[in-house]
């Protein structure tokens, strides 16, 4: 029998990926006391009630009741009746934050306001059950699509797929440094585009733009060499334990040259078969105001 137990932290979108292994023909099972979990199995496997894949979503919803999962998740490894993945699912501390904040729901732990202490404080009741997953997906900048997509690639993909990914984002100083960067630069050296009339309008985003950008040969040493530095920095990353590396490239609005310079380093990243989620935080806010 397949059996998948969804954990991790709250608001990284473990019922967004029940909701997909539902869609998988998994059975879905949400905030079930660990220590019953076996025995849901055995009644699963009866010939009257034949189950082939089921999927468990256990946080720390279940309270005390959790404290027994990594007891489970041993157990149900050395059953060999069971194919079991566990699939822990995390995303950053701000990120987290603005989702509780955005739907005005109460965080599980305390039953109070999602702040910065409480996702820590989570963060560190779920250190030993994270280091007993067999996956783990970062979803800090994935959009509903690209949970689904990754999904599929980790789940369909099988345990051999690497886990580390690289988030690559755009954004600019005038809006305010991102608190979630492991690494940053400032790409304001580069010549900008803004100052061109009919660059001005456009963005990053537009060949136009991009072609601007890397006629200049600053911007095409730059992105050679951080490419080349970063490319030495992840099998350390990877090494140390670490899932993902979040890389940061600012300019004045987040608009124009981070936008191009963060695209060209992830289609690099791409060819090398990395795992990488790109995002623009401050593209769409010019033209709002």
């Amino acid at each position: 029998m397949k059996v998948v137990i969804i954990t991790g932290m709250s608001g990284a979108g473990r019922s967004k990926a029940a909701d997909w292994f539902e869609d998988q023909d998994y059975y879905c099972v949400d905030n079930m006391p660990p220590a019953l979990i076996e025995n849901f199995l055995e009644m699963a496997a009866s010939d009257s009630n034949r189950i082939e894949k089921v999927a468990f979503v256990a946080d720390l919803r279940s309270r005390s009741f959790f404290d027994t999962l990594s007891k489970t998740i041993d157990e149900l490894r050395s059953n060999p009746d069971v194919d079991l993945t566990v699939l822990y699912m995390e995303a950053s501390v701000s990120e987290i934050v603005r989702r509780f904040n955005e739907v005005r729901r109460n965080h599980p732990l305390t039953d109070g306001a999602a702040d910065v202490a409480v996702i820590e404080e989570e963060k560190e009741k779920l250190k030993e059950i994270k280091k007993k997953a067999d996956l783990i997906l970062d979803t800090t900048n994935l959009k509903p699509a690209e949970l689904n997509a990754e999904l599929e690639r980790l789940i369909f993909g099988g345990r051999g797929s690497s886990n580390f990914t690289i988030n690559i984002s755009s954004f600019g100083f005038k809006y305010g440094i991102p608190s979630e960067a492991d690494v940053m630069f400032d790409v304001r050296f580069i010549p900008n585009p803004f100052w061109v009339p009919s660059l001005k309008k456009l963005t990053g985003n537009n060949k136009k733009v991009v072609d601007f950008v890397f006629k200049h040969k600053i911007a095409r040493d730059f992105v050679e060499g951080t490419y080349g530095l970063l490319t030495s920095m992840v099998p350390g990353y990877i090494n140390e334990g670490k899932y993902h590396l979040n890389i940061a490239f600012g300019c004045t609005g987040g608009h124009h040259r981070s936008v191009a310079i963060a695209n060209s380093l992830a289609d690099m990243f791409k060819k090398d078969g990395v795992r990488v989620h790109v995002s623009h935080r401050d593209l769409d806010l010019q033209n709002r105001k």
